[in-house]
């Protein structure tokens, strides 16, 4: 039976993708804050005037929000940045490549997450293809960082293993978070709430970051208005995968819809073999198909 929330969320890694490759291009020219910052910042005016004009043509009125909405949102957006904060920390230490690879275990936070705050539970089948997606992921990173299990293994101890799954933990807060608050907004109709609920997230994230960054780093705010083409491009794209991510998050579980959207890394694996013709190694190879293989059981059984 056709899911709506299956289209959205492929189109969510799709857009995610392709914010990821504009970032990466403004790491040139931006700092990691600002090229972090110019996806919220951008992407505020993109989603206000996107509710508006569905307020507007269907004649819908605003959502009413409650405390519990307000709190949730905060408490994603919050998480969001930390995520970030915590996995830029990873970077400044030689094993970061170790860190790195644990951050990829959100979708195991999600369910983790979920579970204890949003009392939502997954059967047997959901609890395999997260697992087996999740070692896809693993070792699709571990080929990305050439890293060996040993090397792996040896590393766990380390600070940076430790940073890597508090960032993990906190994206994956994020996203049951901002699943919560779509539900406790409660509003007809589903695209309404999402759009509603990620315009108010998306302004409390671009407050808060953007005075940090003004007391922080005062010169990258100037260099994101400078950079107003390719940031606005980054802006755009993260605007419409945050669209479709929270309207998945209206129609179907958190953890299912993360889960999901790790196809967004077999179009980066994709776009990497296809267009920029790199070398890929056995351990690419071996998680993009555990990957594969963990979204057909949630799809078929989960």
């Amino acid at each position: 039976m056709f899911e709506l929330w299956i289209p959205v969320t492929i189109a969510a890694g799709f857009f995610q993708n392709l914010r990821s490759a504009v970032q990466k291009k403004l790491k040139s020219t931006l700092s990691t804050a600002g090229a972090a910052y110019s996806r919220f910042f951008y992407a505020v005016p993109i989603v206000v005037v996107y509710l508006a004009g569905l307020i507007q043509i269907g004649g819908f009125p605003l959502p009413e929000p409650n405390t519990q909405f307000y709190i949730l949102c905060l408490s994603g957006g919050i998480s969001q940045i930390l995520f970030t904060v915590f996995l830029l920390w990873t970077f400044s230490f030689k094993s970061f490549a170790v860190g790195t690879t644990f951050s990829k275990l959100e979708v195991i936070m999600v369910a983790i997450v979920a579970t204890l705050v949003l009392g939502e539970s997954l059967n047997g089948w959901a609890v395999i293809a997260i697992a087996v997606s999740s070692l896809g992921v693993f070792a699709l990173s571990m080929g990305q960082a050439s890293l060996s299990w040993s090397a792996l293994v040896k590393g766990l101890l380390h600070k940076s293993t430790y940073l890597g799954l508090t960032s993990a933990a906190f994206l994956g807060a994020s996203s049951a978070l901002y699943r919560g608050a779509t539900q406790a907004l409660s509003y007809e109709p589903f695209y309404v709430n999402a759009a509603y609920t990620l315009a108010v997230s998306l302004i409390i994230q671009t407050l808060l970051m953007g005075g940090f960054i003004l007391i922080r780093e005062p010169a990258s705010f100037l260099s994101v208005l400078r950079q107003w083409r390719w940031a606005g491009l980054a802006g755009m794209a993260g605007a419409f995968a945050s669209l479709c991510w929270f309207t998945a998050f209206t129609l179907q579980k958190a953890a299912y819809v993360r889960a999901l959207g790790q196809s967004e890394l077999i179009f980066t694996f994709i776009v990497t073999l296809v267009f920029f013709r790199e070398k890929i190694s056995r351990s690419d190879i071996t998680g993009v198909i555990l990957i594969a293989g963990g979204i057909i059981i949630l799809l078929l059984l989960g």
